[in-house]
């Protein structure tokens, strides 16, 4: 399996700024140690055309020469330098590529990624630019490519397991139908305003394995019911978690395994090609998102095997 990190770019944040940036070395370092049949990439940049396929030239001239003003960065919550801007572009490109490995090879991983509260005009919650969006729109791009201009659209199903609303996402595809967008995410969490998805599934502060489970069967089910993607992006939030500082929900170690296990399992019986990125995690202690984390790649790793997309 592919997967791609950023790392080498790293942000000089504040003394005690919330955001994990070591969080991405220390991911990188265990899956190299821990899983060697996982082949570690640096993440390409994604170009000017790419990023334009969803965000505005002025914002993405603004986050390349460093125009965003003061408040546009405490909106992101990152300050602005070289290494932001180019660390956004390697998140963006990560997804790209591994989306388009998973066309090929049933399943890829972003490092990083899973910045979907972005929106074409601005960034916020950590986010600068929105990768999966983008690569939702590369992707169909390189299939009409191939199939012609008389072709059916791609379908793409953005599932969005991070325990914030992916609401960037949400607005960014509100009146596409090639485009599904799925969020099971914390009721009270951030964003305190929420954008309307293809499917909302909101839980209540505490919420438990049982219940968080059911939420996501119910959500592929009714994604499935209504809808037929051709690409899965999966944000595999670790944010869920019981250990997380931010997310207020109280899934397990066991919890989020069987939630991976599901979400894997469903796009790998369905021949369906499925990138995913690693998104929120922000554990009080970082250690424990990151096992969190390499969990996911232990999952996806026990499945990759014989992972055949069958979509025409």
């Amino acid at each position: 399996m592919n997967a791609y990190y950023a790392t080498d770019f790293v942000l000089n944040l504040p003394a005690g700024h919330r955001f994990p940036m070591e969080k991405y070395a220390l991911l990188r370092d265990a899956i190299a140690a821990e899983h060697p049949g996982v082949h570690l990439s640096l993440a390409p940049a994604a170009t000017d055309g790419q990023l334009a396929m969803v965000h505005t030239p002025d914002y993405i001239d603004r986050v390349s020469h460093g125009g965003l003003s003061a408040a546009a960065q405490r909106e992101i919550g990152f300050p602005w330098s070289p290494q932001m801007s180019e660390r956004a572009r390697r998140s963006v490109g990560a997804s790209i590529a591994a989306a388009r490995d998973a066309m090929q090879q049933g399943i890829a991983a972003n490092m990083a990624g899973g910045t979907h509260h972005a929106y074409a005009d601005k960034g916020a919650g950590f986010c600068v630019f929105n990768d999966m969006a983008v690569t939702a729109r590369v992707l169909q791009s390189d299939w009409l490519q191939t199939r012609g201009p008389r072709g059916r659209p791609m379908a793409v199903a953005i599932v969005d397991l991070d325990v914030h609303q992916g609401n960037g996402t949400a607005h960014l595809f509100s009146r596409d139908e090639t485009v599904f967008t799925l969020s099971v995410h914390g009721e009270k969490n951030f964003p305190f305003r929420k954008e309307a998805s293809d499917l909302d599934l909101a839980l209540p502060d505490g919420t438990g394995d049982d219940r968080y489970l059911e939420t996501v069967e119910t959500g592929l089910r009714r994604l499935s019911d209504r809808f037929a993607p051709d690409l899965v992006l999966y944000l595999a939030g670790a944010d869920i978690h019981e250990g997380d500082r931010l997310g207020r929900l109280k899934v397990t170690d066991a919890g989020m395994r069987a939630r991976d296990l599901m979400v894997f399992s469903w796009a790998k019986a369905r021949g369906l090609p499925l990138a995913f990125a690693m998104a929120g995690g922000y554990g009080r202690d970082i250690a424990t998102t990151v096992a969190v984390q390499v969990q996911t790649f232990a999952t996806a790793t026990s499945l990759q095997r014989d992972w055949q997309v069958t979509i025409s």
